[in-house]
């Protein structure tokens, strides 16, 4: 019995084989090298052009560029920025996740739908949405104006506009996680004693660890690129609400190229280590499934 069950598996994984590369090696080959010419010309070419352009003129120009306080500025609030809104965005991607995944209750399709909202409405259009809430003209623009409070064209304004356009990345890496994970652990963990934060803490967590750092690095980085939310809100005054990427766009229309650049690169070589640690923690997660498959 056990013979014709292995020969039977044996069979199975051999035509499984088959029928992955039933492709002629030239079908093969052409498909491959159309992925690599798209990335090579669409992705890896603009990458380099950045940094060779932001080195055109010499390293002390590109350092003078970096160094210049309007830069420094903007990049101390593009951290603030990020360092508000990811851990935000943590805590309502975990209740989110947390509520989806373990829970029934009406209206759960109606909350999966508004995470994914800002996928869906255009950046602009979430600036756009402040501007009506906190502007001049706006619903509560009036009360705010006689409390001597400024949301729009100041920081807080930055920070909503980014945190909007970057709910979904968190909660969207932990829902499938924490839904194909289910409740059993928890239910055990509750059963012998454990209080709910004992159960999220040592239970939870260490389950879902590596997608939500994945979450939290897709996060940063979107939150530390935006550009069209921030820029309808931030009213581009230089030196106080200009983000990195408004200061790119900035030196781009006042012809300073190299600066340009050299600032571009500061968020290409952010893209790039985000790459780097999407690439670890994918090879992370997917070693502890195969040690979970195999314990299993």
């Amino acid at each position: 019995m056990s013979l014709s069950i292995t020969t039977g598996n044996a069979l199975s994984d051999r035509l499984q084989s088959r029928d992955a590369t039933r492709e002629s090696p030239l079908v093969r080959y052409i498909i491959l090298t159309i992925s690599l010419i798209f990335f090579a010309s669409c992705l890896l070419l603009p990458l380099i052009l950045v940094f060779v352009e932001a080195f055109k003129q010499g390293i002390q120009v590109y350092v003078h560029a970096l160094i210049d306080p309007d830069t420094l500025a903007a990049v101390k609030l593009t951290l603030l920025t990020a360092a508000i809104a990811v851990p935000v965005n943590v805590i309502f991607g975990i209740a989110a996740a947390w509520s989806v995944a373990k829970f029934r209750f009406r209206g759960k399709s109606i909350l999966t739908t508004l995470i994914d909202l800002p996928f869906s409405v255009s950046p602009v259009i979430a600036g756009l949405m402040l501007v009506l809430l906190f502007g001049a003209q706006g619903w509560f623009g009036e009360s705010l104006r006689d409390h001597d409070i400024q949301i729009l064209y100041a920081v807080p304004a930055i920070v909503l506009a980014t945190v909007f356009i970057t709910v979904p990345f968190v909660a969207r890496e932990l829902i499938p996680l924490m839904e194909a994970q289910g409740t059993e652990e928890e239910e055990a963990a509750i059963v012998l004693g454990a209080n709910g934060w004992q159960t999220f803490w040592h239970v939870t967590l260490p389950n879902i660890k590596w997608g939500l750092l994945y979450g939290v690095i897709l996060c940063n980085a979107r939150a530390m690129g935006e550009f069209g939310a921030v820029s309808v809100v931030s009213g581009h005054i230089r030196g106080e609400t200009n983000t990195l990427p408004l200061h790119v766009e900035i030196l781009y229309n006042e012809y300073t190229f190299s600066a340009a650049f050299a600032v571009s690169s500061l968020l290409a070589l952010l893209a790039i280590l985000t790459l780097i640690l999407k690439v670890w923690i994918e090879s992370r997660t997917s070693r502890q499934d195969n040690r979970t498959d195999s314990t299993g």
